[in-house]
């Protein structure tokens, strides 16, 4: 029965993206931002289909079955709370600016320098998340339906193409419609299932009341609030996000939609934790390599209850990926290509840049092959590159490329230095890319995070407070030319 929600999920889904291709109509302001028609109900929707990923789920009660409550809803709890930011301090300004991608937002503030360095930072980096989604799409068609992991990679992230390449934006509002009535209902029911059914246990120092997961660094603390942090911040300045507010019909409607998508966020993310936490003592002995949600809808869980989060989980990892590949696309092919040259529309070209996009995607989930970390350490790259940089230009005059530059090198340095030298990855084993030395331990896991944002804050506003006196000073030190005084004895004939 799973097997057939499945294949009926992603049936429904490439369905429902090629009927939306009809809103497209050949126009990349429908392709990109909808034409900025969406209502507070579908941006709120599409908000929270961006972030209730496998990432945020799957990956997230993975960490809480393994390291305690707290490592796996610090995950939702931070989204939520970039989602409070945005509602509050971003989303309204971001919407009045009628852009189409966050390196439009560079452009405008720091010119070109500033357009090209956000462009190949987000990417890359959103390359990351997207392979994070397929990594747990990769373990659910594996688990569930025995297709090979790579195979079912490859499988899935051909059919979102498919459907992305049609619809645009308008698939992403169709495909997360579905996604949050099956996800409500879902999640809901598996949540009252556990506390009704099984009841909530929890094994020592992993329940909600063990606070010493939130206080003491060998309890896991300082990952876990690293982990908060990256994704409150990061998630900012996702370039899915910044696409999906500027969809907003007005720019209340993105601020209220934010603020709606926070509250959701908690309410159907946060208990799920527990579910993991309570899932790890009921299965005990038996748990086995597989994501620790998938063991439970397989034995565990009533078979409807099952299919639902089964089938709400795949939408919103497809979803996800469809957003970051239509997000990134336009990214290049705004900052990039030369449409003229390629004798491409920008809507043509568009859609085919998703393809090496996808590629890089797939690579990487079959290089690493565990979720959550992946969401993490997407937002980690941006908290120590773009994050104050943005934040700061947003806010107060303190606007200079070369700050930009400087801070965003210097930061992503230090980050990147440590995570190459780390032997963990917020407390998984680095697989990615790990250089064995007896300097750097597992103690500093978690402090990077803090360390790389510190070094970035640091640098830029020093260095932007520095070119702006330098201004003033450029400026008061110019004589001023005497203009010319109008002479208002000759009549100016109207023009007719």
């Amino acid at each position: 029965m799973i097997s057939l929600a499945i294949g009926g999920t992603v049936a429904l889904l490439v369905v429902l993206g090629l009927l939306s291709s009809k809103r497209v109509q050949g126009q990349n302001h429908n392709f990109a931002v909808a034409g900025r028609t969406l209502t507070v109900p579908l941006v709120a929707v599409l908000l929270m289909s961006q972030v209730i990923d496998s990432n945020a789920t799957v990956g997230a009660a993975d960490l809480a079955g393994g390291f305690g409550f707290w490592a796996g809803a610090a995950m939702p709890l931070g989204i939520a709370v970039s989602f409070l930011l945005m509602g509050l301090f971003v989303a309204e300004k971001v919407r009045e600016r009628e852009l189409y991608s966050l390196p439009g937002y560079f452009r405008q503030t720091f010119g070109r320098t500033g357009e090209i360095l956000a462009a190949v930072l987000t990417v890359s980096s959103f390359g990351i998340l997207m392979a994070g989604n397929l990594v747990a799409l990769g373990h659910m068609m594996d688990h569930f339906v025995g297709v090979p992991y790579w195979v079912a990679i490859v499988f899935v992230t051909m059919a979102i193409l498919a459907y992305t390449m049609v619809g645009g934006m308008f698939a992403s509002v169709y495909t997360g419609l579905f996604l949050m009535v099956v996800m409500a209902v879902g999640f809901v029911g598996l949540t009252l299932w556990m506390f009704l059914g099984p009841g909530y246990t929890a094994p020592e120092g992993l329940g909600i009341s063990d606070l010493e997961q939130l206080t003491a660094p060998a309890a896991g603390a300082a990952i876990n609030w690293a982990t908060l942090f990256a994704l409150g911040f990061g998630n900012l300045v996702a370039i899915d996000v910044f696409q999906r507010v500027s969809s907003a019909k007005t720019a209340r409607s993105a601020r209220t939609a934010s603020l709606i998508a926070a509250a959701g966020t908690v309410v159907l993310c946060v208990p799920l934790a527990a579910v993991a936490v309570a899932g790890a003592g009921l299965l005990g002995d038996s748990t086995s390599e597989s994501p620790i949600l998938f063991q439970l809808l397989t034995g565990q869980v009533p078979t409807p209850i099952a299919m639902l989060v089964i089938s709400a989980l795949l939408a919103a990892s497809l979803t996800t990926v469809s957003g970051i590949l239509l997000a990134t696309s336009s990214i290049v092919v705004g900052t990039i290509l030369d449409t003229k040259n390629l004798r491409l529309s920008v809507l043509q070209a568009s859609r085919w840049a998703m393809v090496p996009v996808a590629a890089i995607g797939i690579l990487v989930a079959l290089r690493v092959n565990h979720t959550g970390i992946l969401l993490t350490l997407t937002f980690d790259l941006l908290c120590a590159s773009l994050v104050v940089p943005f934040v700061l230009s947003l806010w107060t005059r303190l606007v200079s490329t070369r700050a930009l530059v400087i801070s965003a090198v210097l930061g992503l340095g230090v980050r990147l230095g440590f995570f190459v030298l780390t032997p963990t990855i917020y407390g998984v084993e680095n697989t990615l890319l790990y250089i064995p030395n007896e300097v750097v331990t597992t103690s500093v896991d978690g402090w990077t995070t803090f360390l790389a944002a510190a070094v970035s804050l640091v640098v830029y506003v020093a260095v932007a407070a520095a070119d702006t006196r330098a201004d003033t000073r450029k400026a008061t030190s110019t004589p001023a030319v005497d203009e010319p005084a109008p002479d208002r004895g000759v009549e100016v004939p109207a023009r007719t």
